[in-house]
């Protein structure tokens, strides 16, 4: 692999404080111009991947089935790359490939590295995927499917250069808008967006610890606030207040790209110990509005329980082992399907605790304690697979 200069001025201008470079192997193209036609493989087939201490595991979606283990670092972070077949794996060299495999494919833990420093947050919108460092401040995006077309080398790539380090992220809208957060090492507290010349369209520093984000219905973009959240629609960055102040944090968003209703956890307690949280925040994106709705009593979860799912609903998968639908255009909890055994919060973020991911009409749901893994239909509750394995799940992510 090699760098050079980006030769187009617009996207030169487009790098926040630094130049725009490239890493280069395979074809790409830049934020705003057409994405390549997909090139998804042709095995549609669900894959489960799951970390566990010191390694990966692979699971056929349908059988549950392992079909590959990796030796890994001792605690990685799994996100979808996005295309159908990838998972990004946070190590500390940076974001290295793992392929899932195809019905005509083994699973590979691939020698592909992107290099960050602090590998964090992957985003993946409108054709394109975008990984941030921490440790720099810098995004990475390539066209998501690129990745399919490229097995022995990194696609190329735009890195767009941060300003200050921090625990951030960034998304690239398909009008070629590019936003990220801004912060440094003493903290957190907005989010700027820019066009494809580099012009700034908007920015607010409206957002202490800005944290996550999530793209709803049209494009409009959520981030999450210590006191509330920022919404960016079309240029324009609207601020919604928690119901609690000054702390009322919402930290991760769960969207459906179909639906103008966000779900986000919600933490009102500053100093509260533990990870467990016991209200969720309810978001309209055309409205512009913010309500926060109390669990009943006895249910909790944490960042890895809730996602989206058949008919634009929440799924919560809650410390009484059940998964709680939740209609997020009324805040009413209107189904609920035992799955796993009652379990008790995390004593830090990165220790085994139940998680939920979606894959259409399935719920993966996974079981640490027992160290199981359950394959959920959500249109009836009914546990469809369970498989128990040798080892320790801890995160997952599914490739599509």
């Amino acid at each position: 692999m090699h760098s050079f200069s980006l030769p187009r001025a617009g996207l030169v201008a487009l790098a926040i404080g630094a130049t725009v470079t490239l890493s280069a192997c395979a074809g790409g193209t830049a934020p705003g111009s057409a994405a390549p036609a997909s090139t998804a493989p042709a095995d549609a087939a669900t894959r489960v991947a799951l970390s566990y201490p010191g390694g990966i595991l692979v699971l056929d979606g349908e059988s549950l089935e392992t079909v590959g283990d990796f030796s890994s670092e001792e605690f990685t972070r799994l996100n979808s790359a996005g295309d159908g077949q990838h998972v990004m794996v946070t190590t500390s060299k940076g974001f290295q490939v793992l392929d899932a495999g195809t019905s005509a494919a083994e699973p590979e833990l691939t020698d592909l590295v992107f290099p960050a420093s602090k590998p964090g947050h992957v985003v993946t919108h409108g054709g394109k995927t975008v990984l941030y460092a921490d440790g720099t401040s810098d995004s990475t995006i390539f066209d998501t499917d690129a990745l399919l077309a490229s097995t022995d080398a990194l696609p190329e790539v735009q890195t767009i250069p941060g300003v200050e380090a921090h625990h951030g992220v960034s998304i690239a809208l398909t009008d070629g808008t590019f936003l990220t957060t801004v912060g440094n090492a003493d903290g957190r507290n907005g989010v700027v967006a820019k066009d494809a010349s580099g012009a700034t369209l908007a920015e607010s520093a409206d957002c202490p610890g800005v944290h996550g984000e999530g793209t709803a219905k049209d494009e409009v973009v959520v981030f999450g606030c210590e006191n509330g959240a920022l919404v960016y629609d079309g240029g324009t960055f609207t601020k919604l207040t928690a119901p609690d102040q000054p702390y009322g944090r919402m930290g991760n968003a769960y969207v459906s790209e179909d639906s103008a209703l966000i779900v986000g956890d919600y933490k009102d307690d500053r100093d509260a110990e533990g990870y467990l949280l016991h209200r969720v925040a309810l978001i309209d994106t055309a409205a512009k509005t913010q309500r926060v709705i109390d669990l009943p009593e006895g249910v909790e979860y944490t960042f890895r329980d809730i996602a989206r799912g058949p008919g634009d609903l929440g799924y919560i998968l809650a410390t009484d082992g059940s998964i709680h639908v939740l209609d997020p255009a009324t805040g009413e909890l209107t189904a609920s399907y035992p799955v796993i055994g009652a379990w008790e919060g995390p004593a830090e973020w990165q220790d085994a605790h139940p998680a939920i991911k979606v894959s259409g009409d399935i719920a993966y749901v996974t079981e640490p304690a027992k160290n199981a893994v359950h394959a959920v239909d959500l249109t009836t509750g009914e546990v469809v697979k369970s498989v128990t394995l040798e080892k320790t799940p801890n995160e997952i992510a599914l490739t599509r």
